[in-house]
């Protein structure tokens, strides 16, 4: 069948070069409409339900998030449920199984949510969060103003009532979540002594405020021909307002109690619950903008930079915003790195196509099909909406040289048949001869791309974020390769056709006559006479002899090479993933719970300053606490720092060998190895780096970057490489198992930092109501309670409307009156009588410790022991950390440990490859049969497998690389590449072997051994060609630099060497083994077989 395709194109040029035309122009309008991202999304499908309600982390779990958690264990396609209890926060993430709509997710959650929500407290508020994740925090900035006329008040309600509504009405913006400032209050502060002196309850002064907020509306009424709507105007809008209220009116006299004559009434701030830092220079107010799931990120954020820009001018005088994070720079800067690699690598391949064939025209052939395909590829990248990222891309640069192989093995062979015609005087059609000889390796060729791209199949199989990761990759790799494989069979025939031209033309001027025939003709040049391959094969030629001479000791050579490789491969380090430079840093240091507000900020400024201290970093912006969405969980203990790095050319110098010695276009070449400037890690945990200098008592350091981070925590609930999970059924113990591990695994080397959650250890004023006591003055637990909500804890009661803002109203005792357990002892409460006791009477006050914060993992208890790791590889540091906890820590019964983190995702795949791996060699296998219809010789081009292996192995240890998911799929694309290669090879010998045995020359050993030179040595062109393409094409990617360059170079880095080391031993090793089968199985079995082992070159 492809024979007869080839025939057809050859004949009707103009229909294939119109369909490939029109295929291209799609192409190229693909490629300027698809989505451009940094990476692919990663994130699980995951609903957050998101509850509010002033209490305390161990109220709010008993009563909201457990009931919560158990209710949506039945939910169809859960995977996990984690739960997050913090003061007045409830938080329930509810994570599913790979591929779940996230729409039909939210749909059966609310469906269960809607059977529960009855059944829980009055107060509570609960809503199903938006459509969004961590993972769409795509842009943060904050306002600045560099006059000090505007306060932090002001500036949040800048943020809250103007900017927030401006940028979330944009497309594919989920939420604008504020972060830091004040929110304006209406604080009324009651002087406990006049309530006692007019004889009022606190609920009383409660009530009338909430009455005294209102507006209403009164029907219609008609004027002098006119309809009036009626409006009753009761809303509060200034502090007055509030004074003015009536409380009460004095019975004897009728004169009216109104608020100001039972305390004060201030603006002041609301409680807080997250502040932000900008750069050590103080607090501002800040906002992140979050993506609605699924969108196109560089859109959304472009689209926030020019509202941003537009909005500008409309602040007011003094106050700019400055932009804080930007994940759009991330997606240019990485797809500039993917684009000069890809670029780069064309070229390079270009270059080796048309130095080796020495021939314009037929150079042409493979140069326009590789860029073709590249183009056609990307009709089916937008047709599925993979998105164009470091790793669609990577599987476009990764397949660029086994692309353009079949190409020149069909323009290889072309030129040797022509050859031929001309020897034999030019019979027949020169038309016919190629397309005899494009007939001849058509079906091997079409066939070693499909190996290629079937082999990578099994990548489907992989699953959660490995599988979100690099399924685009092996999507864009598989599709250009189908694609080259198509247009070898269709588009080669006939531009070769239209492009080859063995008779010159003959018209005048004869200067131009003679320039359109170098330039269009051109020359062929054989292999023998080509000054390039003449050298390869005097130099391979006596090599090969050397083989035949030396067959078995060859045979065993190459065996002791691969063992030899065995222990090398058992030193290499483990890891998830390489680390993705994203230009900016994420510093996450922990304290101990319960740090007050004040606190926070001062730690929060020192470590911001420290850091804007170092010359590499551009831009300091911190937050403690949390940001008004429900993607952040982060309580007060918690800080967030993000660090914009300058470009590394900005960065203080470091002396290198070359420093000042060479010209400096080479030291730019020089520097891509070695730097002349820190490296990320360095700057972190090198002498004097950030981790040194932050070094604060109470606090311990957890290094990461922004985009990771999300991921991790996403994925795990785990934002360090490496996090303990404890589960038991009691806060204090888990606490205590934490600790034990934390001290245990701080001295085990490797260890960054270790920090367990101190899940018992907040802090908690507790009145513990005396029953009978209660009983005794006739009153009931929620009236005793509703004091200490109000009047000592206070409370927001009602909201006031002015214009398009809303602020809360608040009612507590004045500060004097709440300032330590003596006073709030003498809070007075109301009887029924009427009379007023101290609430000492009634109740037990003391200071307590209790749970801070509470998670849970699908209804557990857990706490969670982070760890960062420095100088050691995740795999191997997780191995001695499990021994030495297996070894020094004791776990009560009920109590269980799980590693998680980068850890938790690196067995998944172990187990994962265990499958894909076989099933990749079974597939290749199947493919391989099919085309050879021999078992034996499936086997030959099997052996380039371990051969491929060595260079591998060696190179990752070589270069210092951990196995990785990414090394993993370089080795897997590898192993269809040593299929690609050694079906050539073998196929080389086959011709040269069957055209001897066609002339009757296949009786001696010494026939054989001309054929195998023949085959080997002196078709070395095209073998040497494909390889050269594939192994120098993959040079400029190790040669990156920049986002997404760490990623790729651990994915280039086996296929480079691997090819490498199985061409130059396929180029020895084959020939030996080839002749040992052929002589023992066909030659020697002949009748007329004579064993001279005479070699004779051809």
């Amino acid at each position: 069948m492809i024979d007869r395709i080839i025939e057809f194109c050859a004949h009707n040029k103009f229909i294939v070069l119109l369909i490939v035309g029109m295929a291209t122009a799609v192409g190229l309008w693909s490629m300027k409409n698809i989505t451009l991202d940094a990476v692919p999304d990663l994130s699980d499908t995951q609903v957050i339900i998101y509850s509010r309600w002033d209490r305390s982390p161990d109220i709010i779990e008993d009563q909201v998030t457990y009931p919560l958690i158990t209710a949506m264990l039945g939910v169809p396609k859960v995977k996990d449920i984690r739960g997050f209890s913090d003061f007045g926060f409830s938080y329930v993430y509810i994570i599913f199984e790979e591929g779940t709509d996230l729409y039909w997710a939210r749909t059966r959650t609310l469906e269960y949510l809607s059977n529960i929500t009855p059944k829980l407290p009055s107060g509570v508020n609960v809503e199903l969060a938006r459509d969004e994740t961590a993972v769409g925090w795509i842009f943060q900035y904050a306002l600045v103003d560099t006059t000090g006329k505007h306060n932090l008040a002001e500036l949040r309600s800048l943020q809250d009532w103007h900017l927030r509504y401006e940028l979330q009405s944009l497309p594919g913006v989920a939420e604008v979540a504020p972060i830091g400032g004040f929110i304006r209050q209406y604080q009324v502060n009651l002087d406990p002594n006049s309530l006692l002196a007019y004889k009022l309850p606190i609920d009383k002064v409660v009530e009338a405020i909430r009455q005294g907020n209102n507006d209403v509306g009164g029907r219609l009424v008609e004027f002098t021909g006119r309809e009036y709507m009626v409006r009753g105007r009761g809303y509060i809008r200034s502090a007055a307002d509030v004074e003015n209220i009536v409380v009460n009116a004095n019975a004897e006299t009728g004169t009216p109690v109104l608020v100001k004559q039972l305390g004060q009434v201030t603006l002041g701030p609301d409680m807080r619950r997250g502040i932000a830092e900008l750069d050590g220079e103080g607090e501002v107010v800040g906002a992140v903008v979050i993506m609605r799931s699924g969108e196109n990120a560089l859109s959304a954020i472009e689209r926030v930079r020019a509202r941003l820009t537009e909005l500008e001018p409309t602040l007011p005088d003094g106050v700019k915003i400055v932009t804080t994070y930007d994940r759009g720079e991330l997606i240019e800067r990485a797809i500039e790195t993917v684009t000069e690699s890809l670029i780069e690598e064309l070229a390079v391949v270009s270059m080796i196509i048309l130095i080796f064939l020495g021939h314009l025209m037929s150079a042409l052939v493979p140069i326009v099909t590789i860029t073709l395909a590249i183009i056609i590829s990307f009709i089916p990248m937008l047709g599925v909406d993979v998105t164009a990222n470091i790793m669609s891309l990577a599987g476009i640069i990764i397949a660029i040289g086994a692309m353009v192989d079949s190409a020149i093995v069909i323009i290889e062979q072309v030129h040797k048949k022509l050859e031929h015609w001309k020897a034999e005087g030019k019979p027949g059609d020169f038309k016919d001869v190629i397309i005899s000889a494009a007939k001849e390796v058509g079906a091997p060729s079409f066939y070693s791309l499909l190996v290629i791209a079937v082999a990578f199949l099994p990548i489907f199989a992989l699953e959660a974020q490995e599988g979100r990761l690099f399924k685009p990759l092996a999507f864009t790799k598989n599709l250009s390769m189908a694609t080259a494989a198509i247009l070898s069979i269709t588009l080669v025939p006939a531009i070769i056709v239209l492009l080859i031209r063995p008779e010159k033309f003959k018209f005048r001027p004869r200067w131009l006559c003679r320039l359109t025939n170098a330039v269009v003709v051109g020359k062929i040049h054989s292999e023998e006479r080509h000054p390039l391959s003449r050298r390869l094969m005097r130099i391979y030629h006596p090599i090969v002899e050397f083989v035949l001479r030396h067959q078995w000791a060859t045979i065993i050579g190459a065996a002791l090479v691969v063992l030899a490789t065995i222990p090398v491969y058992q030193r290499l380090g483990s890891e998830f993933m390489p680390p993705l430079d994203e230009g900016s840093l994420l510093y996450m240091p922990t304290t101990m719970p319960g740090i007050s507000v004040t606190e926070a900020q001062r730690l929060l400024q020192t470590q911001n300053k420290i850091l804007k201290s170092f010359p590499e970093v551009e831009r300091v912006f911190g937050k403690a606490g949390r940001a008004e969405t429900a993607t952040d969980p982060a309580p007060f203990s918690m800080m967030e720092t993000v660090i914009l790095l300058k470009p590394q050319d900005q960065w203080p110098k470091v002396e290198r060998w070359y420093s000042g010695h060479v010209p400096e276009w080479l030291a730019r070449q020089l520097r891509v190895v070695w730097p002349d400037h820190k490296s990320t890690q360095e700057l972190i945990y090198g002498p004097g780096g950030m981790n040194e200098r932050l070094q604060i008592p109470g606090t311990v350091n957890a290094w990461t970057m922004p985009i990771k981070t999300r991921v991790d925590m996403l994925t795990t609930g785990v934002r360090t490489p490496v996090g303990i999970k404890i589960l038991g059924a009691d806060l204090n113990q888990i606490q205590e198992i934490g600790q034990h591990i934390e001290m245990v695994l701080k001295d085990l080397p490797g260890t960054s930092s270790a920090f367990a959650e101190r899940t018992a250890g907040g802090y908690f004023l507790d009145f513990t109501l005396k029953r009978e006591e209660l009983s005794r003055y006739g009153l009931t637990v929620d009236q005793a309670n509703m004091v200490v909500m109000s009047a000592i804890g206070g409370e927001n009661i009602t909201t006031t409307v002015e214009g398009r803002e809303r602020y809360p109203v608040n009612v507590r005792y004045q500060r004097d009156w709440r300032s330590s357990i003596e006073q709030l002892e003498r809070t007075l409460v109301s009887t029924m009588n009427g009379a007023q006791i101290p609430l000492s009477q009634i109740a037990d006050i003391k200071m307590v410790s209790g749970p801070g914060m509470i998670r849970d993992e699908n209804g557990r208890l857990s706490g969670y022991v982070y760890v960062d790791v420095s100088d050691t590889d995740i795999g191997g540091y997780v191995d001695r950390a499990k021994q030495v906890v297996r070894d020094k820590v004791a776990l009560p019964p009920g109590y269980t440990l799980t590693w998680s983190g980068q850890y938790e995702n690196m067995q998944r795949v172990a187990e994962r490859l265990k499958l894909v791996l076989p099933i990749t060699i079974f597939i290749i296998f199947l493919l391989l049969y099919f085309n050879t219809r021999s078992v034996v010789k499936t086997l030959i081009v099997f052996l380039a497998v371990p051969f491929s292996a060595v260079g591998a192995i060696w190179f990752l240890y070589a270069l210092d690389y951990n196995l990785s998911i990414a090394v993993w799929v370089g080795l897997i694309a590898l192993l269809g590449v040593d299929a690609e290669t050694g079906v050539f090879m073998l196929l080389y010998l086959d011709l040269a072997y069957d055209e001897q045995r066609k002339k009757g020359l296949m009786t001696t050993k010494a026939h054989l051994h001309d054929a195998i030179i023949h085959g080997a040595v002196k078709r070395l062109r095209p073998k040497f060609m494909t390889v050269a393409v594939d192994f120098i094409g993959l040079v400029p990617v190790m040669w990156a630099v920049g986002a997404g360059s760490d990623v790729m170079k651990r994915i280039a880095a086996p296929m480079i060497a691997g090819v490498f080391t199985s061409f130059v031993m396929e180029l020895a090793v084959y020939p030996a083994i080839y002749a040992q089968w052929k002589w023992h199985f066909e030659v020697k079995r002949q009748p007329a077989a004579v064993p001279e082992p005479t070699l004779t070159a051809s």
